[in-house]
């Protein structure tokens, strides 16, 4: 069974709004969806996107219930101004895609994806199938899982590869503002000189 870190348990805070981040501390769907949207966007607006989501959404917000949506429906709603994405249309049909691989593989329960995972390369496995997650998605979300609600399977490390140490690079090592500026000022420095992330 997965082991603490020794991090407190849900830390993750990008968004700078308590109730966005509170979703997405609390609900496993909303997580998993927040880091899919977590492209070609700030990552505040990815992470407050399952918020603003499930406010448009009301009692529909669920795996379950976006799975069995009709697209276009799904797709107005993240068209809505504000737009969700830069791509609205785009992500509604890769949000789709993964609420109806979640009820198809986890009976709808996004947690169970690590609930019961035995190690980090098996947890890898299980986020690099979910539509959407690329590979360094799927090590970043290892490494959100690791440092900021304590699920650390062994051999995480190893997963999470780049992103698994102490230095300030993703959003897996969001707990604040301050935080955020340092993930920010790497980012913008890894870019000026040229190199990508996992350089």
């Amino acid at each position: 069974m997965a082991s603490s870190t020794g991090s407190e348990r849900g830390t993750l805070a990008v968004t700078g709004d308590p109730a966005s981040d509170q979703l997405v501390r609390d609900d496993p769907f909303s997580l998993l969806l927040a880091m899919m949207l977590d492209q070609q966007i700030p990552m505040e607006k990815a992470f407050k996107g399952p918020a603003v989501l499930a406010e448009r959404l009301g009692d529909r917000y669920s795996a379950a219930s976006i799975a069995e949506m009709d697209p276009d429906e799904l797709e107005a709603a993240f068209k809505e101004k504000p737009a969700l994405h830069r791509f609205p249309g785009s992500m509604a049909k890769r949000c789709g895609q993964l609420a109806r691989y979640i009820v198809e593989n986890y009976d709808g329960d996004a947690g169970a994806v690590w609930a019961d995972v035995r190690s980090g390369k098996a947890l890898y496995d299980r986020l690099r199938a979910l539509p959407g997650y690329g590979d360094e998605k799927a090590k970043i979300f290892v490494a959100i899982l690791a440092k900021r609600f304590g699920v650390a399977p062994r051999g995480w490390k190893a997963a999470a590869g780049p992103f698994a140490d102490g230095h300030p690079r993703s959003v897996a090592d969001i707990d604040g503002p301050d935080a955020l500026a340092e993930v920010r000022i790497w980012k913008k420095n890894q870019k000026a000189a040229g190199k990508s992330k996992q350089d």
